[in-house]
Parts: C-alpha cells; sequence; structure tokens
C-alpha cells in the first residue's frame, strides 16, 4: 500500500513539474519596456485621480452656488408676499378685496419667479454634473490607452527575443 501510495505521490510531483511553463528569461528590453509602462501607468493613474477631484470640486461648487440661488430667490418671494399681506392688512375695509387680490397676483408673480430660478440652478448643475462626467470619462479612457499601449510594448519587446 505504501508503495502505491509513494507511487501516486511522485507521479503527482512530476505531472505538476511538467505542467508548469518554464517563466520567460526577462531581458533588459523587456525589463525596460515594463518599467516604462509602469512609470506611464502611474503617471496617467495621478493625472485621472487629479482630472476626478477637479471634477468633484466643480460638481459641488455648482451645488453650492444653486442652493444659494434658491434660498436667496426664495426669500425675495417671501419679502414680496410679505409686504403685499401688509399691505392688505393696512388697507380700508372697502379697498381689502382690491388689496387682497393684488397681493394673489404678488404672491403668484413671486412663486413664478422663484420656480425660474430653481429651474435655472438646477440647470446650471446639471451642466456641471454633465462636464464632471465627460471630464472623468476622458480621463479614464486616457489611463486605459497608456495601459494598454504599455502592455502593448511590452509584448512587443517579449517578442522580440
Amino acid at each position: 500500500m505504501s508503495k502505491l501510495l509513494a507511487a501516486l505521490i511522485a507521479s503527482l510531483f512530476a505531472s505538476m513539474a511538467m505542467a508548469q511553463a518554464s517563466a520567460p528569461v526577462a531581458t533588459p528590453a523587456v525589463t525596460k519596456a515594463e518599467a516604462k509602462a509602469d512609470k506611464a501607468d502611474t503617471k496617467a493613474a495621478n493625472s485621472e485621480a487629479k482630472t476626478d477631484a477637479k471634477a468633484d470640486q466643480s460638481v459641488s461648487k455648482a451645488e453650492n452656488k444653486a442652493a444659494k440661488k434658491k434660498a436667496d430667490a426664495h426669500n425675495d418671494a417671501m419679502k414680496d408676499k410679505s409686504k403685499a399681506q401688509a399691505k392688505v392688512d393696512k388697507a380700508d375695509p372697502e379697498d381689502k378685496a382690491k388689496q387682497s387680490a393684488k397681493a394673489e397676483k404678488t404672491a403668484a408673480d413671486a412663486n413664478a419667479d422663484e420656480a425660474k430660478a430653481d429651474v435655472k440652478a438646477d440647470t446650471k448643475v446639471a451642466k456641471a454634473k454633465a462636464d464632471a462626467h465627460k471630464d472623468k470619462t476622458k480621463a479614464a479612457i486616457k489611463t486605459d490607452k497608456t495601459k494598454a499601449e504599455g502592455q502593448a510594448d511590452v509584448d512587443k519587446a517579449a517578442a522580440k527575443n
């Protein structure tokens, strides 16, 4: 039984040794190509990270600006509505209906102006997000291209041997 087990173990080791492909010898050209590719990959990845950070910062800035514009528009609308309501409250009983109608028109105008400002701010944020996405995508494509070119150079150097 031990001879059988020994034979099986020996054949296992022999088959494993045969199955392993011999590693290609790294020539100076291949090593140089790999180093150059690694350097280019690192540079491209750093550039991509920088572009991503810049794009994210741009979006954040646009969102903050939009929030401020929306808040200002809301405050302006509330101020216009409260002024109109104050006129209604001060009006004589016979003028109250007329002032109330004016206040409703003022409130409608204020709401419309606020909605326009909100849409304009949201549009700018959407444009900033689209531009950021475009920039990030371009950077990612450039990084992938650099990696592929580096690998092609390494493969070319290895094929010459």
